[in-house]
């Protein structure tokens, strides 16, 4: 049902020439900020726990890569969940969930109960509002300027998990992790009074054709069938994984956050503690890096829109490998460290708006969303690989040198791979379920 608020809102907008669908994005770019807060929050949090509960870094760090994986995994039912229940109900029922669980964290004392909380219960909320739900708008909304807006909510994912981060470790080095995760919760709570005002689940609702079409067209039927709901994500990845262009970008991805969430982000503070930087300080690199990805991936989605989207991942992937080895010899100098922040920054997830693009392109609208889960499932499998592997490799070896050189090298190979996706495709018009 249409709320009185939105519609007079898009028919006040219309008669300014403006397109509700910028409304709509904006409410969505701002719940992804918002949960990419509390995926960023983990790696600020290590230290504290231990302090209080005695955890190992790696049992920590378990719940860490729990989340990473389910943030990934679910993705797919996130994008069945809302051809069928829609967009705002299953958003504001995620950011509930978020909220929950960060807010009986207060009164956990035991491992398993970090593992629950924080792994589980947020695991699957900020799953089911992650890169498909910018997909899913994009797709919904707008004809035109699609890579754009999905520049846009990229760009909000990434940049929401690095910019907090000096305010949380500032808040939590003052008054402790639970204020800092308590901040999180007010704002989440607040984005859920939005979406509910001004969220909806597709432009007819409003009385109007997605923008940049010329008519309007109706909402897309739901099922009425639970079980052909629940089905219809590993229906799709049946269909799908027959094709080479699905396994192209589902490793190409994997490849993209084992670079990035897994390594970058999880073990930065770690990272440049090895090298006598303090935690405030290497906090407020990492959000240097997220305001350069800010612009970087905003202009990606432009980029996009008119060229060579194969082409556009042999760089950004090239680019990225380049940078990681150059940090491995850096000696994080403060000097290096600036160069790599910005060079790395623009490109830390440049990568997104090419590969949504390709997904539509090879598979169709209809089901863009939810393939595009999947191949985000691959991103996250490669985070949390990236997290196991470099906490590995710092034990054994008292370095994480190694593991940025691997990262390194296995996005030059992605850069190659991307190549290998054909230029022109028919559609494969996979089951919507």
């Amino acid at each position: 049902m249409t709320s009185p608020l939105s519609q007079r809102l898009a028919h006040w907008l219309q008669l300014r020439g403006i397109h509700y669908g910028w409304v709509v994005a904006a409410t969505t770019f701002l719940t992804m900020l918002a949960t990419a807060a509390a995926m960023g929050s983990a790696g600020i949090m290590i230290a504290p726990l231990q302090a209080e509960f005695g955890w190992t870094t790696e049992q920590v760090s378990t719940a860490i890569a729990i989340r990473l994986v389910l943030f990934g995994v679910f993705g797919p039912f996130a994008a069945a969940f809302m051809n069928h229940f829609g967009v705002r109900a299953v958003v504001a029922f995620a950011l509930g969930l978020i909220c929950s669980g960060l807010l009986l964290s207060f009164l956990m004392t035991q491992l398993w109960q970090l593992l629950l909380l924080w792994g589980v219960v947020v695991g699957i909320g900020t799953g089911m509002t992650a890169l498909v739900l910018g997909a899913t708008v994009a797709t919904r909304w707008f004809q035109q300027r699609r890579g754009l807006v999905m520049g846009l909510m990229t760009a909000s994912t990434a940049t929401g998990q690095m910019v907090f981060q000096p305010l949380l470790a500032a808040l939590t080095e003052a008054s402790g992790w639970r204020a800092a995760i308590g901040l999180i919760v007010v704002f989440m709570l607040a984005i859920m009074a939005l979406i509910l005002l001004l969220m909806r689940d597709h432009p007819s609702a409003v009385g109007l054709p997605l923008y940049g079409a010329a008519e309007v067209s109706p909402a897309p039927a739901r099922s009425t069938r639970f079980a052909a709901l629940a089905m219809a994500p590993l229906q799709n990845l049946r269909e799908v994984s027959r094709t080479g262009t699905f396994w192209v970008l589902f490793l190409s991805f994997y490849v993209c956050g084992f670079s990035t969430n897994g390594l970058i982000h999880t073990h930065w503070v770690p990272m440049n503690h090895d090298f006598g930087i303090a935690a405030l300080s290497a906090a407020a690199m990492l959000a240097v890096i997220g305001g350069f990805d800010f612009v970087g991936t905003i202009l990606s989605g432009w980029l996009s829109d008119r060229y060579d989207n194969r082409w556009l991942l042999f760089w950004f992937y090239g680019l990225r490998g380049v940078s990681l080895i150059f940090l491995s010899f850096s000696g994080f100098a403060p000097m290096a460290l600036l160069v790599f922040a910005v060079f790395y920054g623009l490109d830390w997830v440049a990568t997104v708006p090419p590969t949504v693009k390709l997904t539509a392109a090879r598979y169709g609208a209809a089901t863009a969303s939810m393939t595009f889960g999947w191949i985000f499932a691959g991103h996250q499998i490669g985070a949390a690989s990236a997290a196991w592997i470099a906490g590995v490799l710092r034990t054994d070896l008292q370095t994480y040198m190694p593991a940025l050189q691997l990262a390194g090298a296995l996005c030059m190979m992605a850069a190659m791979v991307v190549l290998l996706v054909r230029r022109e495709a028919p559609p494969l018009q996979a089951s919507a379920g």
